[in-house]
Formats: structure tokens, sequence, C-alpha cells
């Protein structure tokens, strides 16, 4: 069996995957290497998948800030077209990485067809298709049920999958006082599973097992925050951090066996506690990579919690989260469509480019300065192509001024050819040059 990422780094070797990322980051292969080799970095490449359509890609503090979308069906609405729709425009508009989170039926179809067209990495949380095997009774489950779904979907090509291994019958009396409880979906599972059988988290008894089947086909752990916060109300609590412990307990484990690893976070966050939560996690978790969920810093806004979310998400990433999951504008309130998937992912890819500037990051602002150039000299057009999304920016533009000679005018609609300050600017260079605007400065005092 050929070695995976990590251990390939540990043996000094640069593979060509590890070749691929650095030439995207810009950052030397032996950086990435030793960063992949400590764990700080995973390149989530299922042998499978790559075998395909795969463009590597890695995920780590030394990185570029990253971003993932959801898409998946559910047992209410869609198919294999709709989640291919949104699969192309998540990937269009610029996400990192996609978790196909089916929940509905056809699931092991929507899912070949997701990663045979995917050039990006594809995410699973596996307990969702095997409930919908056992027919939604997750009493039912035994052991080998998920052992044998991990790998089922790590023969499809599934590139890193979400497993609540940190979830102990021992946490779940801490949930009680909870405003929202448990608000993930496979924490809420397993905890239901312990409670009928008062039994330990099979998941976390057949941990090494499962590191048996991840490292098989190089499939990245993303070990699940099972017991995240739903509300602000229960963010940092005792339940969330007891999980986080045991996650900690998790990623040597995970390294030792040969496998890849990175650890989920807390979904509804205040502002303030951000930073100790990011913080916190990186310290107990060795330095695996931080995929962070949201996180929401203010309840009160259905309907715009891509906004309320992506807030939190430029403050993780900038405190050092790796990874970034999206939250789209119907967020509690029903399944996301092609429009919902392109704006959270617009949100998201504002919220990672403003932590890299943030962090420093060589090279994260060019992008700004060039946009920045352009706004001022008028270049309208390399104004859209600098954008995120420059038909949007484009479609703003020419709602009131939709003419091709617009596009080299010295003014918007907003301000008019008389108001525009930069206009202004312009005229005040013309009358004179920084020499004598230094002067006159200098005269005046």
């Amino acid at each position: 069996m050929s070695l995976t990422q990590i251990e390939a780094a540990r043996a000094g070797e640069i593979t060509p995957e590890m070749e691929f990322c650095a030439k995207r980051e810009c950052l030397a292969p032996e950086l990435v290497r030793d960063e992949v080799a400590a764990g700080r970095m995973v390149i989530p490449a299922n042998k499978v998948h790559l075998a395909g359509r795969l463009e590597p890609m890695c995920i780590g503090i030394a990185a570029c800030c990253k971003i993932n979308a959801n898409i998946g069906n559910s047992a209410v609405t869609s198919d294999a077209g709709g989640e291919l729709e949104k699969l192309h425009a998540a990937i269009h508009f610029g996400a990192d990485t996609v978790m196909d989170l089916s929940t509905g039926k056809d699931i092991d179809r929507i899912r070949r067809e997701i990663i045979d067209a995917s050039p990006v990495p594809i995410g699973t949380v596996p307990i969702y298709q095997m409930l919908e095997e056992l027919g939604g009774h997750i009493e039912d489950m035994k052991p080998q049920h998920f052992l044998d779904m991990v790998e089922h979907q790590a023969k499809q090509g599934v590139d890193y999958m979400t497993v609540h291994c940190g979830v102990l019958l021992e946490h779940l009396h801490l949930t009680t006082g909870r405003v929202t409880g448990i608000v993930s979906r496979g924490g809420s599972l397993i905890a239901k599973w312990m409670i009928a059988h008062r039994k330990q988290n099979p998941l976390y008894e057949h941990f090494d097992e499962l590191c048996e089947i991840m490292r098989q086909y190089d499939v990245t752990w993303s070990l699940g925050d099972g017991l995240r916060p739903g509300c602000l109300a229960d963010a940092s609590d005792a339940a969330q951090f007891a999980e986080l412990d045991v996650l900690g307990e998790l990623v040597p484990r995970s390294w030792k066996i040969g496998a890849q690893v990175m650890v989920e976070g807390p979904g509804h966050v205040p502002m303030d506690q951000i930073d100790m939560n990011v913080k916190k996690q990186i310290e107990i978790c060795h330095g695996a990579p931080f995929y962070v969920l949201g996180p929401l810093v203010t309840d009160i806004a259905p309907g715009y919690d891509h906004i309320t979310s992506a807030i939190g998400a430029a403050m993780a990433g900038w405190s050092g989260a790796a990874m970034l999951c999206y939250v789209t504008p119907k967020e509690h309130l029903g399944l996301p469509n092609r429009n919902d998937v392109r704006q959270g992912v617009i949100a998201y890819k504002i919220a990672a480019h403003a932590a890299d500037v943030a962090r420093g990051r060589p090279g994260a602002r060019d992008r700004d300065d060039a946009l920045s150039k352009a706004r001022f000299e008028f270049d309208w057009n390399e104004q859209f192509r600098l954008s995120l999304d420059p038909e949007l920016a484009r479609e703003y533009h020419d709602e009131t001024l939709p003419q091709d000679t617009f596009k080299s005018a010295h003014f918007c609609s907003m301000c008019g050819p008389k108001y525009c300050s930069m206009k202004i600017t312009e005229d005040i260079r013309k009358m004179a040059d920084g020499e004598e605007l230094v002067a006159l400065g200098a005269s005046s005092r």
C-alpha cells in the first residue's frame, strides 16, 4: 500500500500533490512537506479521486485561508441535476472544497456524479447515508454498519469525512441546560444511540479501525464537533470544551496510524469569544488545521446568516482558522438553491481574503491594490475583472449606465460628473503637483 501524504512527508518525501499545492500557494515544496509532516497542514486527496479529476489543494495555517461549500439533497427536495448545478456554482464562485450532505434518496448516485464532476475535494458525513439505509432508526446501528459505510464512501473517492468521535456518554448531561441542546445532526444521532443502548460512543471505541480505513485510501479526518453551540447562549460551555479535549486526544492517535486530520469548530460564538476559541483549539489539538463552521456572531438575522457568519468567519480566519465552512441565506430556514450557494460562497471568499490580508500573507493584498488603482483610474472593465463576483459588479453598474461609453466615464451614477471625489482629486493633481502642494501646506502654517 502506498504511503499517505503525512507518511510520505514524515519520510522526507515531496509528493506530486505537495508540489502541486506549493505551486498553487506560492510556497516552497519543502515548507508544504514540513507542514504536512507536522500535522499543521492536510492535503485531502483520496487516491480514488486523484485518479479522476481532483486537483490537489492544501488546508493549513501556512496556506491561504480556504472555504467550504455545503450542498446535498434532503428528504424534501433536490435531485442529482440540482446538486450538480450547485456544485458548479460553488466551484465557479471560488469554493475550495465541497461537502455532499445528502440525506434523501439516491445518495449513492448523487455522490458518484458529484465526485466524477469535481476538481475540488469532496467531503461527507457518513452517518447520514448509513441512517438512510437503516430506515432512519439510529438505534439499529451496529459499529460494523458505520465501518462499512466509511469504507464504501472511501471507495467512491470521498476526500474527507466528518465523524463525531468525540461525543462521549459522560458529556451528555452537560447539554441539558442548553437553550438549543445538541444542534449537530451527527452529534444528536450518536447521543440518541448512546442513550438508547446505555453504551459509550462506538465511533470513539472503534477509532483506530476507522483510522485504518482512512489510511488505506488517504481520506482526511474532519473530526466533527458534535456538541458545538447552536446559539450565542450556549457558546464556550462545558459540553463544547469537554468534546474538544477528546478531539485533542484523537489527533495524535490519527497521526500515529498515518491518517491526516483536521478539527471542526463551533458554529455560534459572540465576537469577543472567537479569538479565544480558535487559539484554544490550536493548543488542545496540537496545531491540527481548524475548520470553523461559521461562526455566527448574532442569532437575530434569519435570511441574512451568510452575513452574520461571515463576520465571525473573518475574525476566526484572522485568529488562525485554516478553513471556513460557509453559511447561506437559507441557514435555519431551508435547503439552499444555486443562488443561495453563490451568495454564501462570495460572502466567505470575502471573509477568507480579509483574513489573509489581516494575517499579512505575502501577496494577499495585491488584488485589492490593483482594483483600487483601476477604480481611481476609472477603468471600469478592470474593476469588474478583479471583482470576486464580476457578473454582479457589472450588472449593478449597468443598471443605470449600460452604454459602452460609460465604461470609460470618470464618474458613476452615484456621484455623477460634478461630485465624484476621485475626479475632483484628478483635477487637483492637474492644478498642482505634489511638491507645490507641500509648499502650499508649509506656507499656510
